[in-house]
């Protein structure tokens, strides 16, 4: 008798993230990397990661996240949507949980257990939210690791509203045209962000 061991895959909107669980739900690997739009190509990398780790094992896959639906239509896979996987989840490994918040790339949810699973999401701005951070970078000609490295080296904190992208990109903007030094907007963006 053959046995199946769980391959989750989440194509979020800045990531891919694989868990294999064996048939007692126990992590057997776990994975995660920034996709920059290759998602299929992550998805293989991760996908390689694991195989080599663990070797070659039967898998039962499901799909969920923003940008799983697309994929696991042409792979003829399951598609979980990614609210019902985050409860579905929580009711069997924290069946106490009332609320949960989950930051996404670019939203965030939350979803209420008591009386029934209601969930509310903020998708119009991701301040507060991995995107903000790459949005940031980009602004700066950068990746995140260079914003880290910029920061490293500041001699100035400018004030930045880092709750909204698009405040702080207004805020960020003059300051770079009256010659703010990379360094100094870095440590800026991350002040204001805590």
């Amino acid at each position: 008798m053959n046995t199946y061991n769980t391959l989750g895959i989440d194509i979020g909107s800045t990531t891919v993230k694989i868990a294999i669980l064996d048939q007692n739900q126990q992590l057997l690997f776990a994975d995660y990397e920034r996709h920059f739009a290759n998602i299929q190509e992550t998805l293989a990398g991760l996908l390689k990661k694991a195989y080599d780790q663990l070797g070659p094992m039967d898998l039962v896959p499901a799909i969920t996240g923003s940008g799983g639906l697309t994929l696991s239509r042409h792979l003829k896979t399951p598609f979980v949507q990614e609210v019902v996987a985050v409860a579905t989840s929580l009711k069997d490994y924290a069946p106490q949980t009332d609320v949960a918040i989950e930051l996404g790339g670019e939203d965030a949810k939350i979803i209420y257990f008591s009386g029934g699973i209601d969930q509310r999401m903020n998708g119009i701005c991701a301040g507060g939210t991995g995107s903000f951070i790459d949005q940031m970078a980009a602004l700066l000609q950068t990746d995140a690791k260079g914003l880290d490295e910029y920061a490293a080296n500041y001699k100035a904190i400018y004030p930045i509203a880092a709750r909204c992208g698009v405040f702080a990109k207004t805020d960020i903007q003059p300051l770079i045209n009256e010659g703010a030094t990379r360094e100094d907007l870095a440590a800026s963006i991350f002040s204001g962000s805590r």
